[in-house]
């Protein structure tokens, strides 16, 4: 009795962990107060030392108004992806990657990094002390279409006067790599201002559904005290981030893609905001500007997927922004494990088949004491029931007595119970993983319903269309509650029977993948709960 109310402690947890999870995300840590303020007009000490601060960006007029009165459009091509920049300030029209399409359709779109709505919001354009340099300056440039291969590397230079500042981008594009490179040279000319501000600024559309609570596309930083996000929209729309400090980059990211700011110097504020459901980033530096002084200032951009061998390539230890909570160490080593898998099978449905059955082969010992333990609870019930009729008015000699008759019969009440325990953080770093691994987005495992042209399990990120395998999942929870051994209180029977149907509802909606993963590891936890049955009966 005491075994079994100790499992369904345990499995009244996971439901709360699990429904928590299905009905709340985690929302991300908050910042220190000191780091991050809301955006106003009217900033704190600890920014003002660094030149005043605002969120407010510059309107600008729209792009495509700018490309076809002046800008000429220069196509870069790499094996990577495919970009466009307009010569009117160096702005990028559009980023496609090549190895990602919109939808399952092999004949979607490539992914935009851009949208055509953030052409509006000027992705890449500089600002120079508030002023939208590609909107009020006068720009010519130097190169030509770029076409990449291999481990080349291309360059093109724009140079602009603004309001007596001249300026010089010069951007650097690499075949293998998702990275962007840019210097850039201001010098004042004739520009009263001895002081300014310059910011590098990316904008794109939302990166996922604005009510997909599984992958929330949000602002992140990365500094000295690690990984910090916000993900809220309205707090996005109407204050916006703005934070000042040894930060190395900033970004708009979701669980899949990423637009990363990497600026090369130290001190630098990171600004992010939602405007007309375009998000927009800058990274911002303070610099002297004084009158036939060239100043010199670097970033990087990363435009691409939340891959972490692509994402290695980049400065800033940009591969913080993988990021799986809590199960953050147990996430990254199965993530590893998938892909090595992957590259035998080449089918991550299989992959994570082989994945499920390598983790119970790991656990296997401590499953196996588990079934045994409640085996054995269910042999003592008869006698547990005698005591709890002898001693019903008196629990601690009931408890007394009890622990002597598992001590006698060499039996551990918790044994049935520790191994779940232990299971439970491998499952939700596994629910992670497959949450949020770029790998498995459009990854199919059976395409099509069998005998029928009926779209299935065509992509292991997003739910089963047709529900069958949580369904499966729930039938293959009921007849492991009913192998395992009961409890003599019918109230605490009943809500185990339950169980099942409270993990159905919620995995309706988890990535199918992971509900794969919980199924094939049920189908083995029944042939081993089978297995050991019959050698303790025998």
């Amino acid at each position: 009795m005491e075994n079994k109310r100790v499992i369904l402690a345990v499995a009244l947890s996971f439901v709360v962990l699990l429904g928590w999870q299905f009905l709340f995300p985690p929302q991300p840590q908050q910042p220190a107060p000191i780091q991050q303020q809301s955006v106003t007009q009217n900033q704190n000490s600890n920014t003002a030392s660094n030149g005043p601060v605002s969120n407010q960006f510059p309107d600008p007029i729209t792009t495509t108004a700018i490309v076809s009165a002046k800008g000429t459009r220069l196509k870069v091509e790499t094996p990577l992806y495919s970009a466009v920049i307009n010569s009117q300030g160096g702005l990028l029209e559009n980023f496609q990657l090549k190895r990602y399409k919109e939808t399952i359709d092999p004949n979607s779109p490539d992914v935009d990094m851009v949208g055509e709505n953030a052409l509006n919001k000027a992705p890449m354009g500089l600002i120079l002390n508030g002023i939208a340099t590609w909107v009020n300056g006068v720009w010519a440039y130097e190169g030509n279409d770029l076409s990449l291969d291999g481990d080349k590397i291309g360059t093109l230079i724009f140079r602009g006067d603004v309001e007596g500042f001249r300026i010089e981008r010069r951007l650097t594009f690499h075949a293998d790599s998702y990275l962007i490179d840019e210097d850039v040279r201001v010098l004042n000319v004739s520009n009263p201002s001895g002081q300014g501000r310059l910011a590098f600024t990316t904008a794109t559309k939302s990166l996922s559904s604005e009510d997909d609570q599984y992958n929330p596309t949000r602002i992140a930083w990365f500094g000295p005290e690690g990984l910090d996000t916000e993900d809220s929209r309205d707090d996005l729309k109407e204050t916006g981030v703005s934070v000042t400090g040894a930060l190395n980059w900033g970004a708009i990211d979701s669980n899949f893609f990423i637009l990363a700011l990497l600026p090369e110097f130290k001190e630098v504020t990171i600004k992010g905001k939602v405007q007309d459901d375009i998000f927009r980033l800058a990274a911002e530096k303070t610099v002297s500007l004084d009158k036939g002084i060239e100043r010199k200032l670097a970033c990087s951009y990363y435009f691409g997927p939340m891959d972490p061998v692509a994402m290695a390539k980049a400065p800033g230890d940009l591969g913080s922004a993988i990021d799986f909570g809590w199960f953050d160490i147990i996430a990254k080593p199965l993530t590893i494990a998938l892909e090595w898998f992957n590259q035998y099978v080449h089918n991550y449905g299989i992959s994570i088949i082989l994945l499920t059955i390598a983790i119970k082969l790991l656990f296997w010992p401590l499953s196996q004491k588990s079934y045994k333990s409640m085996e054995q609870m269910k042999r003592l019930q008869p006698m547990v029931a005698k005591l709890r009729e002898k001693y019903g008015d008196d629990k601690e000699r009931l408890n007394k007595e009890s622990m002597q008759l598992y001590k006698t019969y060499n039996v551990n009440p918790a044994g049935g119970c520790l191994p779940m325990v232990l299971q439970i953080p491998v499952f939700f770093g596994l629910y992670k993983a497959l949450l949020g691994t770029v790998a498995l987005r459009h990854a199919d495992f059976i395409t099509y319903l069998p005998f029928t042209d009926i779209i299935w399990l065509a992509d292991l990120s997003a739910k089963d269309p047709l529900y069958i395998t949580p369904i499966v999942m729930g039938a293959t929870m009921f007849l492991q509650q009913k192998m395992t051994p009961s409890a003599g209180d019918p109230t605490q029977q009943k809500i185990m029977m339950l169980l099942p149907l409270v993990f159905t509802f919620m995995f309706l909606n988890f990535p199918a993948g992971l509900v794969v993963y919980w199924l094939v590891n049920n189908v083995l936890s029944i042939a081993q709960q089978w297995i050991i049955t019959r050698k303790v009966k025998n």
